[in-house]
């Protein structure tokens, strides 16, 4: 008795320390995804600063389209907010950490809010080890068929990353599920409870009535 006692008891905990995905699923693709944007954004950096030493750059990509050129960025993403630059280092720190600490205790979540958080983690590293060590962020990918700031790989992890965690939170989530699946029970129950009220009325009717 004592346990098959002991056994139920332990159950909810063992239930509540179930993640889905895995924890090990979510830290190999974040790690994986974060390590790897941090990696060619790096990489495709100081190819650009060299360049642009030996004066290989502003260079055509496609015509009319996009070419890269050297840009030292002191602002956030794609040069906005200038001369903030160790701001946005500590700025970058608190967000790894959050979504470091997001994926590690969410009970519940969908695989594409990891591939976009992982990709965010990357980029913003990415930006912040360049304003730590050079006191700015090197961009160079341009535009040319439109008037956009120039911006880096890093950049595109963080937007194209918090774009798909955002769709993976708001449409995919099982807890953005659960609650959709609450509301309609909710609805449900308060049809029912409406018919029955009606029932309740029609019955009363006919009993005044005879």
């Amino acid at each position: 008795m004592t346990s098959a006692a002991n056994h139920q008891n332990e159950t909810p905990r063992e239930g509540a320390r179930s993640f889905a995905p895995s924890r090990a699923w979510r830290v190999a693709v974040a790690l994986g995804l974060a390590v790897a944007f941090l990696a060619i954004d790096q990489l495709t950096k100081v190819v650009a600063r060299r360049a642009f030493m030996t004066g290989a750059l502003p260079v055509t990509v496609i015509p009319g389209v996009l070419e890269f050129d050297f840009v030292a960025n002191t602002g956030v993403s794609f040069g906005l907010a200038s001369g903030f630059g160790y701001a946005f280092v500590a700025l970058a720190v608190v967000v790894v950490c959050a979504v470091a600490v997001y994926l590690w205790r969410a009970p519940a979540l969908s695989r594409l809010e990891v591939i976009g958080l992982g990709m965010l983690a990357g980029g913003a590293i990415g930006n912040a080890y360049d304003r730590a060590v050079f006191g700015f962020v090197t961009d160079f990918i341009a535009t040319v068929f439109i008037n956009f700031p120039v911006f880096n790989v890093a950049d595109i992890g963080i937007t194209v990353g918090v774009a798909l965690a955002l769709i993976g939170f708001m449409f995919l989530s099982p807890a953005s599920k659960a609650g959709e699946r609450a509301s309609q029970d909710g609805k449900a129950d308060a049809g029912v409870a409406s018919a029955g009220m009606c029932e309740d009325h029609g019955d009363a009717d006919e009993k005044g009535g005879a």
